[in-house]
């Protein structure tokens, strides 16, 4: 006999007659439990595989987030202990390997092709200039501002990766460092610690360099004709991640100071440029007398914007396309629409059609994409003899607050003088209508 815990409980009376009912009840009660519990169990392994594999990736999805946490046991090139980062241990077969690190990281491959990485710096010791690290830091924040606008990623170094191959030269072993470390990263962007994004919109036209592995801003009848190294600057350029480049990076760096090669092509160079030899005559004789090798083939000097702008040139326009932009803006409701900081790209876009008369590089009311203030030495202060220091302070200034305007409208304030970086308003909304 069953007993019932509960004494207001009843066992129920049944009938011979109710039996079958019964039994087809507790059939169906039957089945209805064993699929609850398959079909509950299946959700919870659902559950508990999609937990073991955190921020996994649906590879199919127009954007996924990288997989931070995946490295899967499997040796690539890093597992090879005579595979190095510094210019004296040649790499070869990078495109193979390359490739492979990323099918072995497949939440990194989509879009992989226009994934830009910066590559800044300066060096290891405070600044002599009173201003000077004033100055680089805002520098660096200004690239900083421009990477998490568009979803870049930057190194700043401050050391160097090679002892002989100082100042000027210090940017190719770290941009060939930066080419090993990032696989995922098609482009590697060096800039001048000196030179300020001045258009927080504006973003590279990869799709122009499809062809391309090597693209600096300059002049070509000025290298080509002329044979002059002021045709291009070196303070700026894009270099694809790709075993061509790494072949290239070592031609660069075989006539730099650590090189045994270095008095030949100093020789060289001062005859060629009657200048002495730097890392920006040596690009310039690269591309001079390799053109058939190199440039005819593989690298780009970019005259449609400027890549790298001579702030000279730039400087006293800035307050005349500002008043040009504002006028647009007076008449473009959506653009004077206020927006969150991460869809800032979207706006950009929408600008685009009422730029398509503002021109390009000198005379343009278009804002200038990079603005370069060569010679001015801010840490060090020895400024080009042809222009004061002063000025260069006063101009640096102006360029920086620009460009910070464009960025501070999104937290709703605006300096609105160039000359204060410490004065900012807040806006009314609806500006500038």
């Amino acid at each position: 006999m069953v007993a019932f815990p509960h004494t207001g409980w009843r066992k129920p009376a049944i009938r011979i007659l109710d039996r079958p009912s019964v039994f087809l009840a507790g059939a169906v009660s039957s089945l209805l439990l064993l699929w609850a519990f398959f079909f509950f169990s299946a959700l919870d392994s659902i559950a508990i595989f999609s937990q073991s594999k955190p921020n996994s990736c649906n590879c199919n999805q127009h954007d996924p987030a990288f997989n931070l946490q995946f490295d899967p046991p499997i040796a690539t090139f890093y597992d090879d202990p005579s595979f190095g980062y510094t210019i004296d241990k040649p790499i070869t077969n990078w495109d193979r390997k390359r490739r492979t690190w990323l099918q072995l990281h497949p939440s990194f491959e989509p879009r992989s092709q226009e994934r830009v990485f910066i590559v800044t710096g300066s060096r290891s010791t405070p600044c002599k200039s009173p201003t000077g690290d004033h100055f680089l830091l805002r520098f660096y924040r200004n690239k900083v501002d421009y990477c998490r606008i568009h979803g870049y990623d930057i190194f700043y170094n401050n050391v160097l990766l090679d002892p002989n191959m100082h100042s000027c030269w210090a940017k190719i072993p770290a941009v060939r460092a930066a080419m090993v470390a990032h696989p995922e990263a098609e482009w590697i962007w060096w800039l001048d610690e000196d030179a300020v994004f001045t258009d927080m919109e504006y973003k590279l036209p990869l799709h122009r360099y499809k062809d391309y592995n090597f693209v600096v801003h300059g002049w070509p009848k000025e290298v080509y004709q002329k044979k002059s190294w002021l045709g291009l600057n070196a303070g700026s350029f894009l270099i694809r991640n790709c075993q061509w480049s790494l072949d290239f990076l070592d031609s660069w760096a075989d006539m730099g100071p650590q090189s045994p090669n270095f008095d030949k092509w100093a020789g060289i160079l001062m005859d060629v440029f009657k200048h002495e030899s730097d890392d920006q005559t040596a690009m310039a004789y690269l591309l001079l007398k390799e053109h058939q090798q190199w440039y005819g083939k593989k690298m780009l000097i970019e005259t449609g914007y400027y890549l790298e702008g001579y702030w000279v040139l730039i400087v006293d326009t800035l307050k005349n396309i500002t008043e040009r932009y504002l006028e647009i803006e007076t008449t473009a409701a959506m653009l004077r629409r206020r927006h969150a900081e991460k869809v800032s790209e979207r706006y950009g876009v929408l600008r685009e059609p009422s730029l398509k008369d503002a021109g390009n590089e000198f005379g343009s009311w278009r804002r200038p994409f990079v603005t370069h203030f060569a010679g001015c030495q801010p840490c060090n202060g020895k400024h080009n003899p042809l222009f004061t220091g002063a000025n260069c302070r006063k101009s640096m200034n102006m360029a920086l607050n620009f460009a910070d305007n464009q960025v501070l409208r999104n937290y709703g304030f605006v300096h609105r003088n160039l000359s204060d970086p410490s004065v900012v308003s807040p806006l009314p909304f609806d500006y500038p209508a």
